[in-house]
């Protein structure tokens, strides 16, 4: 079964053994109907009003919820082998996914072959023998999703006709289902929802909003009037101002304050909401949401401590400097720079694919750290846009003061993970990176990657990809595992960090651009300037559909 809505109740779903099924149940149920009715068993009648039921499918076309119409097919010894659906409405939806039309032409026992034998089985046998209707008591059915099971249940009724058997039916947990996924929703988003009945003076509050606000059940939740009671003394005035326009007009608010958990904790809490006014204007109704925004204001607090702590071992004028290099890179990185970083040289090729405001997401840094080894990260934003460039700004500034502090590179990218899964703006929610870390002492190079393709070294002109030690890309899942890779820096040595713009071309594999990377670094070993010939062969403008970041490192 399926999680969405009203779903057929045939089987766990395709792809379980077409033949299973048909061998369980054929045979114990005659045929009663004269030869001339049996439809020959066969290839699936064709869909979309064509073939022997094109009249059934325009009427159920017409329909709602869930209905099929399903033709008997006879075995050689004319008992009935199996049913296949002829016709769909609109809205009847199998495991799989497939809808309406998409299910005409299935078998039920090769596409579902859990219903072998049970009840629901010897129903339909039963409605066709007889010619009366059946309706079971609600059916049961044990699924699968991915990996965790699930019992439905389903009411099912089945209408006989000359040629086969209509069948209708409706979930009946669904509202069950549909609660327990917005308590989940609820809890991963970390809001909930409450509503004010102002002319009774009702409050109703989902369980998260207790959670958020740290109060115990028991206590009922708090009037909208004494919500500014329960925030901080400095944030109390202006949560009073909002409230009073939601009581006094209805108008919407989206409101950030902070409180005090029972527990002394402080959070930082967002509320939106808005008014339903009677036929006078005046509120008689407020619905909205609370969304605990706590990990994301300590985020932000750790990202601007980390830039004050870099920034303070500067004078005021180096200070403002580096800022508005900084607002420029993160804007819009210089198309090419050269940089000469703990014994290091490093070449830097920014190409973007549109100019302006719809500028990409790709990214890099490259800065020399207190204790003299440097930093070097290149990374990739999903989407476009302003807010492409702020996900790039907050992983760069945060990443870049965290190596700073000491903190290790697979600690940072497990922080960034997680700013990224705790951002109110989910639209750029994910991101891939590699991170390294270049110790001169030692000519060692320290790496991490979270889901972004492998730098590409070139020794003594043979090119090798590195393997890639174990990490998924940012924003993905609450529990990454960010493994860390070392690699010793010979002279002459040249790697490759880029992002995918410069390896995907339209209509063809990722292997091809890998290999073609590969061909061109080395045939571009001998150049003065490395970069300008791999640039000069991958770079065509005309063939792009991605920016393009690539960073050279030689020794």
């Amino acid at each position: 079964m399926t999680d969405r809505g009203d779903v057929a109740v045939f089987g766990p779903g395709p792809g379980d053994g077409s033949d299973a099924g048909r061998a369980s149940s054929p045979g114990r149920y005659p045929q009663q109907r004269p030869a001339s009715a049996r439809p020959a068993s066969g290839p699936p009648a064709a869909c979309g009003g064509e073939g022997p039921h094109a009249a059934v499918q325009e009427v159920l076309d017409g329909l709602p919820g869930s209905v099929t119409f399903l033709v008997p097919e006879t075995g050689p010894d004319g008992r009935v082998a199996d049913f296949r659906i002829a016709a769909a409405s609109p809205e009847a939806t199998d495991v799989a996914g497939r809808r309406g039309r998409e299910l005409v032409g299935l078998r039920i026992l090769e596409a579902y072959p859990g219903v072998a034998g049970s009840e629901l089985w010897r129903g339909y046998l039963d409605a066709l023998a007889t010619g009366v209707r059946y309706e079971g008591e609600p059916f049961e059915y044990a699924e699968e999703s991915e990996g965790v099971p699930r019992l439905s249940r389903f009411a099912v009724r089945a209408a006989p006709s000359s040629q086969g058997l209509t069948v209708s039916w409706v979930r009946l947990d669904s509202g069950e289902r549909d609660r327990r996924r917005l308590t989940v929703m609820q809890r991963l988003a970390q809001l909930g929802w409450a509503d004010w009945e102002l002319t009774r003076n009702e409050t109703t509050w989902s369980e998260q909003v207790y959670t958020i606000f740290g109060r115990a059940r028991r206590l009922g939740p708090v009037a909208l009037a004494d919500l500014p009671r329960h925030a901080l003394a400095e944030d109390a005035p202006a949560l009073e101002a909002a409230v009073r326009r939601l009581l006094g007009t209805g108008e919407a608010v989206d409101h950030a304050f902070r409180l005090t958990t029972p527990d002394g904790q402080v959070r930082h809490v967002r509320i939106v909401a808005e008014g339903e006014t009677d036929a006078h204007g005046t509120p008689v109704e407020v619905h909205g949401f609370f969304q605990d925004r706590t990990a994301v204001a300590h985020a932000e607090q750790q990202l601007l401590e980390h830039e004050r702590t870099a920034l303070a071992q500067r004078s005021q004028l180096a200070a403002e400097r580096e800022l508005a290099a900084d607002l420029q890179h993160a804007l819009l990185p210089l198309p090419e720079q050269s940089l000469r970083l703990a014994g290091l040289t490093v070449d830097v090729a920014y190409h973007p694919l549109q100019e302006g405001l719809n500028v990409g997401g790709d990214w890099y840094s490259a800065i020399e750290l207190p204790d003299g080894s440097a930093l070097l990260v290149i990374g990739d934003v999903a989407g476009h846009g302003l807010g492409a460039v702020a996900t790039m700004a907050q992983l760069r500034f945060t990443a870049k003061g965290m190596a700073v502090t000491g903190s290790s590179l697979p600690t940072i990218l497990a922080r960034l993970n997680a700013l990224l899964l705790h951002s109110s703006d989910r639209s750029f929610g994910t991101a891939t990176m590699i991170m390294a870390r270049y110790h001169p002492a030692t000519s060692t190079l320290d790496w991490v990657q979270a889901g972004h393709p492998p730098p590409l070294l070139l020794r003594d002109g043979t090119p090798r990809y590195l393997p890639a030690p174990g990490g998924i890309l940012l924003g993905a899942t609450n529990t990454p595992d960010y493994a860390q890779s070392t690699l010793r820096l010979l002279p002459g040595d040249h790697l490759l960090l880029y992002t995918d713009g410069l390896v995907e071309f339209p209509g063809e594999s990722l292997d091809r651009g890998l290999d073609r990377l590969a061909r061109v670094a080395t045939e571009s070993a001998g150049r003065e300037r490395f970069l300008d010939g791999v640039q000069d062969a991958l770079v065509a403008p005309q063939q792009r559909r991605d920016d393009i970041c690539v960073l050279h490192i030689a020794r």
